[in-house]
């Protein structure tokens, strides 16, 4: 069964609730810098941290938040933990906004 576009223009309110709490999170600027950083491959708590110039501690708290909301996936390797995106979906999203708002 396919899903026709005005089968998607109506939204749950689950469905609504869940898309608007993971714009709510991404909408904070370290938290989107996080998922943006985690696109292309995983990225250790101390990368992640450095390269967006916040503490350990606060950039654990905002990927413990974006992994509960599915956003991104840890993956342990040895002591570290990374982080990448959840999936292909998160990264379309996020590239496709990225392009959006640099139009002109």
């Amino acid at each position: 069964m396919t899903t026709t576009y005005l089968e998607l223009q109506v939204l749950s309110t689950g469905q609504t609730s869940r898309l608007a709490e993971m714009f709510r999170l991404l909408g904070e600027p370290n938290r989107l810098s996080l998922v943006y950083a985690c696109l292309e491959e995983p990225r250790s708590v101390q990368t992640l941290a450095a390269d967006i110039d916040i503490s350990m501690s606060l950039a654990s708290h905002h990927l413990r938040l974006l992994r509960a909301a599915r956003l991104l996936r840890a993956e342990r390797r040895g002591k570290q933990v990374f982080y990448v995106a959840a999936d292909a979906h998160v990264q379309r999203v996020l590239r496709d906004m990225a392009e959006h708002g640099d139009e002109a």
